[in-house]
């Protein structure tokens, strides 16, 4: 679903409220980039970079959303997962020759 979205006015030091196409009030995101990432993004003036932002929020949300689904019925601790991440780690690097 693609909703179009007026930007924020900044107007004596207060955001007015942003509202989308339907009426909905939008909460405001501030994001920090490096001088260079902002510099590559100044390349591309036609680009929305709000719109890209918005969109690889949805993304990762619904990729949560779908791994949350998966291990609903889950048994594995947050315990049991660190210990079977740590001799995958341990068994790669010794493959790859780190150990």
């Amino acid at each position: 679903m693609f909703i179009n979205v007026l930007n924020v006015i900044y107007v004596r030091y207060k955001y007015l409220p942003v509202h989308d196409i339907h009426g909905e009030r939008m909460t405001s995101l501030t994001l920090a980039v490096s001088k260079e990432l902002k510099k590559m993004m100044d390349e591309y003036p036609e680009i929305n970079w709000s719109e890209v932002a918005r969109q690889s929020i949805m993304q990762k949300l619904a990729a949560l959303a779908k791994m949350d689904k998966m291990l609903k019925n889950s048994k594995l601790t947050e315990k049991d997962a660190l210990v079977i991440g740590r001799k995958i780690n341990s068994s790669m690097a010794k493959k790859l020759g780190f150990k």
